[in-house]
């Protein structure tokens, strides 16, 4: 499966939308990808995340808990542990940190992935590293079905792999072109909610 497979499944789910978003990272976007619809439909999800589970198994070897960061993760991160017959595990925060809780716990010499939906900045996936490295979790890589970076993300140190790699532009909400300023922005993702 490659980018345009991936972004043929969102464009025929309605789910590759244009207009101006506000994305989870703060920045800006005429382009915005409504996973939550690709991933409502489970034969599309198990097809994305069984092609993610096998890119991770080639690149990084046997793995045996797949850590998905709420909220994005938990659905990927769950077919694709699915995908490769192992355990599936989320962070979520708590007190603005993103942490491992309800009772979940990873045991020392596991091989441990992280796996998003869709990385732009790598904010969650750090954040879900740094939480992981300070309890003594062995994380080995990253997975995302798209990596809307282009290969850019700061993920903390960890290689990333991707179903797709795409270079939709972005912009800090203080310099945008003047086509997008003049559409009202809209926050479709999931971070900030309260």
């Amino acid at each position: 499966m490659n980018t345009d497979d991936v972004l043929a499944a969102f464009r025929d789910a309605g789910a590759l939308l244009e207009g101006h978003f506000i994305l989870s990272s703060g920045r800006r976007s005429p382009v915005f990808l409504q996973k939550a619809i690709v991933f409502s439909d489970p034969p599309t999800t198990e097809r994305l995340c069984s092609a993610l589970g096998r890119k991770l198994e080639a690149e990084f070897g046997k793995i045996d808990t797949v850590v998905g960061p709420a909220v994005g993760g938990l659905i990927p991160g769950y077919e694709t542990a699915r995908a490769l017959g192992c355990r599936a595990v989320y962070t979520e925060r708590q007190d603005g940190q993103m942490t491992l809780r309800r009772g979940f716990q990873i045991e020392s010499g596991e091989s441990v992935i992280i796996v998003e939906d869709i990385v732009t900045t790598g904010l969650s996936m750090r954040e879900t590293r740094d939480a992981l490295v300070a309890i003594g979790v062995n994380v080995v890589g990253a997975g995302c079905v798209v990596d809307r970076s282009n290969g850019e993300a700061d993920t903390g140190g960890l290689k990333l792999v991707s179903l797709a790699q795409v270079d939709f532009p972005d912009y800090d909400p203080q310099d945008l072109p003047p086509e997008l300023a003049a559409i009202p922005a809209i926050k479709p993702g999931s971070r900030g909610l309260k």
